[in-house]
């Protein structure tokens, strides 16, 4: 397989690297195209030897196109592209809200498959979910799927509002965790903690559990009742996010981020 990956930033670089390093494919084999000249060296440094700044005729040789730009760019990017695609061209597109019949109205390409990875993609520990239109066949899906997993976790979903969902859910996730683990760090700190020790606290404690729930099968709510016991620090810590409404909170603002997807794609 020949790919061309559009968009040499953090996304773009994680896969054209994560390709390269399962040897899926070969450098001569992937092609990155990057307008800012000013990233062409840290891309060659991860061994991407082949970078274009223009879409050309190069685009014609390759079997799928990756689409990792901003959103905002695409209306800008599909003109250029046109002229240098083929009806049978398969195209991945990891544009945070942009529908699959917008990029086939702006492409004039009819296989396409939309996916939506996040940021621990560039560790290998990635949560992608993904989806197709009906012209990409089984064989295309699985080759795809093959490809996406390189980065972590991969999952296919029949529906396409899914992928806004788990933009949501596990595209936004990683800011989530960290916004909590911000806030345990600052409290760390209000009771005299160091700034170090106040990471080293919060940082293993998020490692260990994560690591914890991993290798047994006990449910969050299993593991809560487990650490938590009657009339202790963590019922007391747990009964006043209670009080605060804390997963009301935690739950209005998921739904502003998948609100705010279904409002990129329209």
């Amino acid at each position: 397989m020949k790919i061309v990956i559009i968009g040499g930033g953090n996304m773009g670089k994680t896969y054209a690297q994560s390709f390269l390093g399962s040897h899926i494919i070969r450098p001569y084999d992937l092609v990155t195209l990057e307008k800012n000249a000013d990233k062409h060296e840290e891309l060659r440094r991860n061994n991407i030897i082949n970078i274009e700044t223009i879409p050309g005729e190069f685009i014609q040789q390759t079997d799928l196109i990756v689409l990792a730009v901003k959103p905002q760019d695409a209306l800008d990017l599909y003109p250029s592209m046109k002229p240098f695609v083929r009806e049978d061209h398969m195209v991945l597109s990891i544009m945070a809200g942009v529908k699959i019949d917008a990029i086939e109205a702006g492409l004039g390409i009819k296989k396409i498959i939309r996916a939506m990875p996040n940021l621990p993609a560039q560790i290998g520990m990635g949560m992608t979910a993904f989806t197709a239109n009906e012209e990409v066949t089984k064989d295309e899906l699985i080759e795809v799927q093959n490809l996406l997993s390189t980065t972590g976790k991969a999952i296919y979903f029949n529906d396409e509002s899914m992928i806004d969902a788990s933009t949501a859910i596990s595209g936004s996730g990683p800011a989530y965790v960290y916004y909590f683990m911000d806030a345990m760090i600052k409290a760390a700190k209000d009771m005299g903690f160091s700034h170090s020790q106040a990471d080293l606290l919060v940082w293993q404690t998020f490692n260990g559990s994560i690591h914890l729930l991993n290798k047994n099968t006990l449910s969050c709510d299993e593991w809560i009742a487990r650490v938590k016991s009657k009339g202790g620090t963590t019922e007391a810590a747990l009964d006043t996010f209670q009080d605060c409404n804390l997963d009301h909170a935690i739950k209005s603002g998921l739904k502003a981020a998948l609100q705010r997807a279904v409002d990129l794609g329209s």
